[in-house]
């Protein structure tokens, strides 16, 4: 029968599911729009914000994040069952200004040794077991966790590493980590990789860091805050300064924050439904603690920075190179746009999207492979679609699906290299080949 109708909704999970048949191919169009609304309307993104005034360090992240579970007692077994060599965390009630939240003790072999933040604040010098990063790999790899999250905890110290490297100009290989590379700071990393793979937000913001102000004893000596490793990982993140004295932000912190913060900026527009408090050891005039803030955002928005510059003394070969180079290195889209120049030149206006973070670096990259003189810098607010790939059963088998969602509005497109496959494969056309799946 023509006007039996298939009715297929989307829901959150962003699977097609079929729901019910109908005669009626009015009522069907009516239902099927207002089930795909309704579903896409209580479809929220899941945002985590960090606010980062009072700095950022591992023990402090690993608070808030545990006070956002349904269960923080859970979470801690949780942690003090991966295995770590000598670790045990214990999680303790403590208060700031009034405000109450989480304290994490970590204790090595039984004795608290305390991450660098704090004995930063305490004006002495620690020693501490140096420990190269080929044994920290070894411990990664033993831990019982998903293969995302081990990577996660290699590519933050990866993070401290390469900004040791670039303090003392020492190769990655041969650096050994001093504050850093303490047990508790391990502890620290997989506590907050293993927390944020279980909490799964769809994106994290990060407020501007406060770093302090002042100087900081360490192991090479008195240096300024930020300290220098904290400084390099910090490149291309805003940061400031204060009254404060002491140092706000640690290399472990920063580092974290760099790793997983999809972009640095204002609150955005959330609903929030938890709220956690990571509780520093120092007291101050201003609360020494980090709040995490989970909610939802009913539709993706965000801001892109856009490079541009105009060329008028480049062959369409030599641009067409540098915009590979620009996407090899990071860059979310380039694309040229024809224009008229001075002189009544036709020369070519190139743009590039890109994060904020990124913009530094990809405007020397268009310095590098282009001949402008001359980059303008924009930032552009964005409605985007919640993107995700899939794949779906077809007459010709498994073909890989894009799936967009948002505003009211869901669709799905089949990759164009398995229709061109099928198109091959059964000597048709790719036209015929996506009707037949689209009417499959």
């Amino acid at each position: 029968d023509p006007f039996c109708k298939q009715i297929f909704c989307a829901n959150p999970s962003r699977k097609r599911q079929r729901c019910f048949l109908l005669d009626d191919p009015l009522l069907s169009c009516i239902i099927t729009y207002t089930i795909n609304l309704v579903c896409w309307m209580v479809y929220l993104m899941k945002t985590l914000y960090f606010d980062c005034s009072m700095g950022a360090a591992g023990d402090m992240l690993t608070g808030a994040l545990i006070d956002l579970l349904e269960d923080p007692d859970t979470g801690i077994k949780k942690l003090n069952s991966l295995g770590l060599p000598g670790i045990r965390y214990e999680r303790e009630s403590a208060e700031k200004c009034g405000i109450r939240g989480t304290h994490i003790h970590v204790l090595v072999n039984g004795t608290e040794e305390g991450d660098e933040h704090h004995e930063h604040h305490t004006g002495e010098e620690h020693h501490h077991h140096h420990s190269p990063l080929h044994q920290i790999e070894h411990i990664a790899e033993d831990l019982p966790v998903e293969e995302s999250v081990k990577q996660d905890i290699l590519a933050v110290f990866t993070l401290i590493a390469e900004a040791e490297s670039r303090v003392h100009g020492v190769p990655v290989p041969e650096i050994h980590f001093h504050e850093v590379g303490t047990m508790d700071a391990v502890a620290d990393i997989t506590a907050v990789c293993v927390l944020l793979h279980e909490l799964a937000p769809n994106e994290i913001v990060a407020s501007p860091v406060h770093v302090g102000a002042g100087s900081v004893h360490c192991a090479h000596g008195i240096l300024p805050v930020p300290a220098p490793a904290t400084a390099e990982i910090l490149k291309n993140v805003p940061m400031y300064g204060g009254k404060i004295k002491g140092e706000l932000c640690t290399p472990t912190g920063a580092a974290l924050l760099k790793y997983f913060a999809t972009r640095f900026g204002d609150m955005p527009v959330v609903t929030a439904e938890k709220i956690g408090y990571g509780m520093g050891t120092k007291d101050f005039e201003q609360a020494n603690c980090l709040r995490a803030i989970l909610g939802h955002t009913a539709d993706d928005q965000d801001i892109i920075t856009e490079l541009s510059c105009n060329i008028d003394d480049m062959t369409a070969e030599d641009i067409g190179y540098a915009m590979e180079k620009l996407l090899q290195e990071g860059a979310r889209d380039v694309f040229t746009t024809p224009i008229g120049m001075k002189k009544n030149r036709p020369g070519t206006m190139l743009s590039v999207l890109c994060e904020k973070k990124d913009a530094r670096r990809m405007a020397e990259l268009i310095f590098r492979h282009t001949t402008t003189i001359g980059i303008r810098e924009a930032e552009k607010k964005r409605y985007i679609l919640s993107r995700t790939a899939g794949t779906r059963s077809t007459l010709y088998g498994n073909v890989n699906i894009k799936q967009c969602c948002g505003y009211g509005v869901s669709r799905e497109k089949i990759e164009h290299d398995d229709l061109a496959r099928i198109a091959d494969d059964q000597g048709k056309s790719i036209l015929q080949i996506r009707k037949e799946l689209e009417n499959n």
